[in-house]
């Protein structure tokens, strides 16, 4: 199988070579000339692609002469290129392609006191209807088939939880509840959903476990030797919990790190 990497950065990167393991043909993409030949080095076939000013820029043709693609294009850098993924889209429609995989983010849902599933009912986050649009863009494309997928809090690789807030700080909500997932998760549910065959679907993911900001930022800071934040046990805060039973029903897919307060070191 045949399979291209939009955006090899802290996810595509350990994704694309996941499934080089695997045997599967990898293209993937960079922003950076520099990172070409990283890209070369791990057995994928690199393309530099550019994504800007609703514009894009590289061979997109021949990137997309693949059987899946994966966009792994952080929100931050889509947000304001919404006619660029126009056209992408349609290129998508145009070339071999038939599956696509959006990488999108849980934070589309809104904060509404309880857990929340990829039902229509689930309320949404106003402040997030851009990446919505974005999803509905690829899902509701008559061309080809899409799954967008859904992750909540990244954490793993380069992510350590431990320095996500300075020693000292005063954080807000130390009670609420968490949503994280670990990287070994995202490339584990990723490499399930490619050979799998549930399409054109929307899908959560998130650990198991939900334990307060308090209780997982401070172990994760102690793990480090460090001084945890301080975090403030104020009532008055809104939460939300993420589901991911559909994913693991559709694909039998058991966590690596169900537990947040369990991760290794």
């Amino acid at each position: 199988m045949r399979c291209s990497v939009l955006g090899c950065g802290w996810l595509g990167l350990p994704l694309a070579k996941q499934l080089i393991q695997q045997q599967w043909s990898v293209k993937g993409s960079t922003t950076s000339l520099e990172k070409l030949p990283l890209l070369e080095k791990e057995q994928l076939q690199p393309f530099l692609l550019r994504i800007d000013n609703n514009q894009i820029s590289g061979d997109l043709n021949a990137f997309l002469e693949t059987d899946i693609l994966v966009i792994c294009v952080p929100f931050g850098q889509q947000k304001n290129n919404f006619k660029a993924y126009q056209e992408l889209a349609q290129a998508v429609a145009n070339s071999p392609t038939k599956k696509v995989v959006f990488i999108s983010s849980t934070s589309v849902y809104a904060a509404c006191n309880s857990a929340v599933s990829e039902s229509e009912n689930t309320p949404m986050n106003p402040d997030k209807h851009a990446l919505v649009a974005l999803e509905k863009l690829f899902l509701q494309h008559p061309n080809f088939q899409t799954n967008v997928l859904r992750f909540s809090g990244l954490i793993g690789g380069t992510r350590n939880p431990g320095n996500f807030f300075k020693e000292g700080r005063v954080v807000q909500n130390g009670l609420a509840p968490i949503n994280m997932i670990h990287l070994d998760d995202c490339v584990g549910i990723l490499c399930k959903m490619l050979e799998g065959c549930h399409w054109g679907e929307i899908f959560n993911a998130a650990a198991d476990s939900h334990p307060t900001r308090k209780e997982f930022y401070t172990a994760a800071s102690l793990k480090l030797g460090k001084t945890p934040a301080v975090f403030l046990e104020n009532l008055d805060f809104s939460y939300k919990t993420i589901s991911s039973k559909k994913i693991q029903k559709y694909f039998d897919y058991t966590f690596a790190h169900p537990d947040l307060m369990a991760l290794p070191s």
